[in-house]
Parts: structure tokens; sequence; C-alpha cells
């Protein structure tokens, strides 16, 4: 029987995210950040590719985050209670990391493999904050999908994607739990 860390399973039975809006200050520090980023960076790589990056916003560029949206929103043409929500999300903001999927071009390795090694980037660094006491929350957003966007505002290359914005802070309150996944809808077990 392989030894058994109750603890670490305890905390992923029990993991919830915090919605942005109920993460205030103070912020994680550059230290807290960079032992949050180390553990991320533990995730899964094909190849040791590290197929990703990581962008961290504070404070004021956050809100010129916000600022580029309420201007870039109309442009496109989305729904203004859309870019409101935005805009309002960013602004006054204290932390948030972008991670960036940026995948290497070598055949061995599949690009949609390494885009979900980007995703369980995302997942690492929510469940590295969790665990060091802060709140988490994993979005994205209408913005974080066009193209001109993240190349003037994110300084993203041509072949990369936002992966999700991790936003970072200190809880309100405790997070409302969400219904979990009834696994006998989702899980098939095969077996002989």
């Amino acid at each position: 029987m392989p030894a058994r860390n109750q603890a670490a399973l305890d905390f992923l039975l029990s993991r919830k995210s915090y919605p942005a809006k109920m993460l205030t200050a103070p912020y994680p520090g550059r230290e807290d950040l960079t032992e949050m980023l180390t553990a991320a960076a533990r995730t899964p790589d094909h190849g040791k590719l590290e197929p990703w990056r990581f962008i961290v916003l504070n404070g004021a560029a956050l809100d010129r985050l916000a600022a580029a949206m309420e201007m870039r929103g109309p442009e496109m043409g989305e729904d203004p209670e859309k870019v409101a929500k935005s805009v309002a999300t960013y602004r006054g903001a204290g932390c948030a990391v972008v991670v960036v999927s940026s995948p290497v071009a070598l055949d061995k390795f599949p690009t949609s493999e390494q885009v979900y090694s980007a995703g369980g980037a995302c997942l690492a660094l929510v469940n590295a904050a969790t665990a060091a006491g802060w709140g988490a929350s994993w979005i994205s957003g209408w913005f974080s999908h066009d193209r001109t966007f993240v190349e003037k505002n994110l300084g993203l290359e041509p072949h990369e994607t936002v992966a999700g914005i991790i936003h970072l802070g200190t809880m309100k309150a405790d997070a409302p739990d969400r219904p979990r996944p009834d696994l006998g809808k989702k899980v098939t077990w095969v077996e002989g």
C-alpha cells in the first residue's frame, strides 16, 4: 500500500475557488508570488518544454488593463454590460497572474498537449495560492481571446494565448461552495 498524504488529499477534496470580487488587500508580495509560481511551474510540461509563462500584474497595471478594456470593448461590439463587469473586476484589483500558453513547435509533442500543460499551470497556481492561505480565482474573459488586445496590452506573441488569469488576494469571507459533479454521470469504468 502506498504512503498516503491525508492532509494533501483533504486539501484537494475541499478546495474552493473564490470569486475575484471577494478578494481584497493585503495582496501577495513578490516573495509570496515567487513561492506560488515555483509550485505552479512544477506542472507536467512535456519533455521539459515549459510551454507557458507568467505575467504578474499589480495595482496600476490592472487599472491600465481595465481602461484598455473600456476602449476595446465598444470597438469589438461587445455587450456593454459584459465590458462593464470585466472593467469592474480589474479596476482596483490588487494582484493577478496571467498564465500564457506558449507552445513550442515540435512534432514530438502536439500543441494541444502543450496547451493542456498551461491549463495545468493555472490549476497548480490556484492550488499553491490556496495552500499558502490566499484566495484565488481563475478567470479569463472576452478580452483575453482578442488577438489585438492581448498582443497590445499583455505583450503576447502571435503564437501565444491566455490560458487563464488568476486573481489573488485576501478572502473577505469563506467562498460559497458550488454543486460538485455527480461522478456517476462523469466516470466510465472499463474492466476486463
